[in-house]
């Protein structure tokens, strides 16, 4: 975990920050029409992030990549010079999922290159009203930063065949967060073929949150994935879902969790299944 940067931030912290200077808010609600739905109603202050636009390449080849591969450090460097954020900005993001749609896609983003002081709203959009945040509609006005200096993404990252190879080693683990009747195979609402990696486990993402959708404590995750992991290195687990997207909302935990962050492999199931390699579907 960061030191003294905790990667979540609760409502009512972000309402005693909401007039800070050097905050900037970011909506990263994602699905149909959702700028349209940003520009009617969303978090007073808050630039928005489109996950297929700007955290994401665009018309790709899911078989290469998965369905959101990640875009090139150039373009992310333009838009978070779009989004007005400098490497000393404090950035606080959120969806309407809990955290598993794009915001913790963007917060990793964020981390991999090198931006320490970001923040996902625990209980996201829905916890904020319900704290009192005050609301606004249309657009914000800020202004464009320079050049976001990024080199390369500094956080662990996995292929294909890195995945290949892990899942039949005993020394890794490597771990689907997705639901378990996607991974069983029983339902597949986005790819092609519904199933699994050979060799994987299943840790939904939703087990890291309690009931009311907030994150569980930082000594529950700690525990939970200390059974899960046992004497396996973070470095030696792979983190993935059906695109790289809601994986990250388990690598977040997990850094909540004090856990160094482990690989993320961000073609996912999206890019494994397209690619006539083993799969575990419902018989």
């Amino acid at each position: 975990m960061s030191q003294n940067w905790s990667p979540i931030i609760n409502p009512e912290e972000l309402l005693e920050l909401q007039n800070s200077g050097n905050i900037i808010l970011v909506d990263a609600r994602a699905g149909l029409n959702m700028e349209e739905n940003y520009k009617k109603v969303h978090l007073q202050g808050a630039r928005y992030v489109d996950l297929n636009r700007d955290l994401a390449t665009a018309d790709c080849n899911p078989a290469n990549g998965g369905r959101h591969p990640l875009p090139s450090l150039e373009k992310f460097s333009e838009v978070l010079s779009k989004l007005g954020i400098t490497s000393q900005n404090h950035v606080i993001v959120y969806d309407d999922k809990n955290g598993s749609n794009a915001a913790s896609r963007f917060w990793w983003m964020l981390k991999a290159v090198g931006h320490e002081k970001v923040q996902v709203l625990n209980g996201g959009y829905q916890a904020a009203i319900h704290e009192g945040f005050p609301l606004s509609s249309g657009t914000e006005n800020f202004d464009k930063t320079e050049k976001y200096p990024v080199s390369d993404w500094q956080l662990l990252l996995a292929n294909i065949k890195e995945v290949d190879k892990a899942r039949k080693n005993p020394e890794n683990i490597v771990i689907d967060v997705r639901d378990k009747n996607r991974f069983d195979g029983l339902t597949e609402p986005l790819d092609l073929i519904a199933g699994h990696i050979p060799g994987t486990i299943n840790v939904p993402f939703s087990e890291n949150l309690d009931e009311n959708g907030f994150y569980l404590s930082a000594e529950k995750l700690a525990q939970k994935y200390a059974d899960i992991l046992g004497t396996i290195k973070p470095e030696n687990v792979i983190v993935h879902c059906g695109s790289g997207v809601t994986a990250c909302h388990t690598l977040l935990a997990m850094d909540y969790a004090g856990i160094e962050i482990p690989q993320l492999y961000i073609g996912s199931w999206s890019e494994w299944s397209r690619n006539n390699l083993p799969m575990n579907t419902r018989q």
